[in-house]
């Protein structure tokens, strides 16, 4: 009796640890966000799409000589002007 109620136990931690959790965002900008970055500071700049991850559309610029990575603001000027000058040169090449 023991064992089986244990089995059971184990199948129930198994379940709920395999689920997914509803409301939980895995966001990567937390908090503020910055409206411009020096073009001449950033090393890389990835766009992460709004998914099923997180509801928001991220912008992340990797700053040159490990001064580390800022969130930059996708409804900023400078990251609309980024974005279209990004599209154009790659749909031209």
């Amino acid at each position: 009796m023991k064992s089986a109620a244990a089995f059971v136990l184990c199948l129930l931690v198994v379940h709920v640890q395999g689920q997914a959790r509803s409301g939980v965002k895995r966001c990567l900008c937390q908090g503020s966000q910055v409206n411009m970055v020096r073009l001449q500071r950033v090393e890389k700049i990835e766009i992460h799409p709004a998914g099923p991850a997180c509801e928001n559309m991220e912008i992340i610029v990797t700053l040159k000589n490990g001064a580390g990575q800022k969130c930059l603001n996708p409804e900023s000027n400078f990251a609309q002007n980024y974005i279209k000058k990004a599209i154009t040169d790659r749909s031209t090449q």
